[in-house]
């Protein structure tokens, strides 16, 4: 399947307006995003990732720059147009009750159907594939809240597979998982991007796993005295190893030791 641009960013900036004035979180961000590839965004707590996420997803507005999706600037896609195009997959769990993974992963198909909106032979078998794209059909009839922490992402992801868009963005989907799950879920969501030829972008802590999965790393680099990011790095996890950026970024603690070759972390034991 072949590769293309589906998201670009110009000279974007982010943050938030108060009434104290415009607090800028980070700026002049110019990058892309590109279908059958998965990208990690990292960066340190306070670096502005979710603020980027959001601004992606258009559920805050930029402070400058601008964004286009698929082409189309960012600000001229209704809700409905881009909910068919965006699929969202945030780290709180789900508040439902009474409510089966089916059921759940059907919500995906309101973007088509009207929240209300009863489901066609063409959305029953939408939803099918998404469930086992993700392989969770033994799970299908379960309720939602008897679920584990790593079935009930996987249920998520299938939701948003069942939307149908070409891009998905996840913020910390590994964060309540143990860690076979963290693997798991990663694994999945690589394969997706390759075999459905999706773009896939997703916030992550879980650095280690970023380095081995990751088609592209977007590095939030803090440099300034408060902290604020004020300069997105760029590239595939041994380019950035070899620009030296992920040894600065990982070894702000003493002990921390960063290998560029394996793009292995490990602790000096003197320090133990």
């Amino acid at each position: 399947m072949q590769e293309k641009e589906t998201i670009r960013l110009t000279d974007v900036s982010i943050g938030y307006r108060t009434r104290q004035g415009v607090h800028t979180v980070a700026s002049g961000i110019t990058a892309s995003l590109r279908s059958c590839e998965l990208t990690c965004l990292l960066g340190r707590n306070g670096a502005g990732k979710s603020t980027l996420l959001r601004t992606l997803a258009g559920f805050q507005p930029r402070l400058g720059g601008s964004i286009s999706i698929e082409g189309r600037p960012l600000e001229e896609y209704s809700d409905r147009e881009l909910a068919r195009r965006l699929g969202i997959v945030l780290t709180e769990r789900p508040d439902v009750q009474q409510m089966t993974v089916w059921d759940l992963v059907a919500m995906g198909r309101s973007p088509y159907t009207g929240f209300w909106g009863r489901l066609s032979e063409k959305d029953d078998e939408v939803v099918r594939e998404a469930i086992r794209q993700v392989g969770i059909g033994p799970l299908a009839e379960r309720l939602v809240t008897t679920l584990s922490d790593g079935e009930r992402q996987k249920v998520m992801i299938a939701k948003a597979l069942a939307q149908q868009t070409s891009i998905i963005f996840l913020d910390e989907p590994t964060a309540f998982l143990d860690y076979p799950s963290k693997v798991d879920t990663l694994l999945l969501l690589r394969r997706i991007s390759r075999e459905a030829g999706k773009t896939i972008f997703l916030s992550t802590h879980d650095l280690e796993l970023a380095l081995q999965v990751a088609d592209r790393l977007w590095l939030m680099e803090r440099s300034l005295s408060d902290g604020r990011a004020d300069k997105l790095l760029i590239g595939t996890p041994r380019e950035l190893a070899q620009q030296d950026a992920l040894r600065r970024f990982i070894e702000q603690a003493e002990g921390i030791v960063f290998d560029p070759d394996t793009l292995g972390i490990h602790i000096e034991k003197s320090t133990v």
